[in-house]
């Protein structure tokens, strides 16, 4: 399936990966305990500015900030927008 979201300029469009439900040792956590993703998949990138190529690419693993980027639901999936900057580090 095709995504037909294309981000302008610097952006990156991330797929957010799900909320850990369990820790390592067995205790399932509930949903009010669960913090937000700060890792997901890049599933479209913009094409950059004439001062700023683009790092990441389609299918990284990538890190962000807690709070970085813009949610938005689309066709009952989330996802996040955020420019490249936003991103630490691609895993």
């Amino acid at each position: 399936m095709a995504l037909n979201i294309k981000p302008l300029s610097d952006r990156v469009l991330i797929e957010p990966v799900a909320a850990e439900t369990q820790t390592a040792s067995g205790i399932f956590i509930p949903d009010t305990a669960k913090e937000k993703p700060q890792k997901g998949n890049v599933v479209a990138v913009g094409n950059g500015t004439k001062d700023h190529d683009m790092t990441v690419k389609v299918g990284d693993t990538v890190l962000y900030g807690k709070y970085a980027g813009t949610e938005l639901k689309h066709e009952g999936k989330d996802y996040l927008i955020m420019r490249e900057d936003d991103i630490l580090a691609i895993i």
